[in-house]
């Protein structure tokens, strides 16, 4: 039986976002059936959990990238014995910093972003589209690229969306989830420091973690081919 794969796209984001890593795992392990799951498209943020959970198949492996990785870990803790391991990438436990967890976007900047997404949604998202890209080794083609596979949705769910980000501290179910554990971060992530990854390390000595370097925080879009490789290596592993 084919081991199954569900990957989570990030904030304002669709299936297109994972699509180029979506393939390249599909070619790189034969044997992995993956599927793309949009986010829910709902106003209320408590509820978003709620809906994944009731979509998502049992027994497969849960990946995310961004708010994606994020919601994925909550999900694993919250299924335990019925998840084959998570895997995130550029994903942060807390997005927004905490006293506890500094290695974050802070809550200013964070806040002050929110405040704008309020006031003009569309400028908005175009400046988080140039942050995704920022660092990446051709940021105006990636920030193209992430133009055509964002999405169209009610300021309503977009807005749910920024508090799922605001509000999920992951550390404590990381910590829950006695599963495999891989967490991917980009060496010149413009909103997921890289220096999560040592602090993730020392919160978590059991978990893998790997940073891609001279990466941006579109990692699966912009390298798809290191993130399916260390994927793919890390669900084989486990498999034996």
């Amino acid at each position: 039986m084919r081991d199954q794969l569900i990957l989570l796209p990030g904030w304002a984001f669709g299936p297109a976002a994972l699509q180029p890593l979506c393939e390249t795992l599909a070619e790189l392990e034969p044997d992995l059936d993956v599927t793309i799951e949009p986010l829910p498209e709902l106003a209320t943020a408590d509820a978003w959990l709620d809906e994944l959970n009731r979509r998502l198949p049992a027994d497969c492996w849960l990946a995310g990238w961004s708010l994606g990785g994020m919601l994925a870990a909550q999900l694993a803790e919250r299924r335990i014995d019925s998840c084959s391991g998570l895997i995130t990438i550029a994903s942060n436990p807390c997005f927004r910093a905490r006293p506890k967890w500094p290695e974050a976007m802070s809550a200013e900047i964070f806040d002050a972003f929110h405040e704008a997404f309020k006031l003009d949604p569309d400028e908005t998202l175009k400046r988080f589209r140039s942050l995704c890209s920022r660092g990446g080794f051709d940021p105006r083609t990636l920030a193209r690229q992430l133009q055509v596979s964002q999405l169209q949705l009610p300021v309503a769910v977009l807005d749910a969306g920024l508090q799922l980000l605001a509000q999920l501290d992951g550390r404590e179910a990381l910590n829950g989830y006695f599963g495999p554990q891989l967490h991917i971060f980009a060496g010149r992530d413009a909103l997921v420091p890289a220096a999560a990854a040592s602090a993730l390390r020392t919160w978590m000595p059991g978990a893998v973690t790997e940073v891609v370097a001279d990466a941006s925080h579109a990692l699966p879009l912009e390298r798809p081919e290191d993130v399916a490789a260390t994927m793919v290596a890390f669900i084989n592993v486990r498999r034996k």
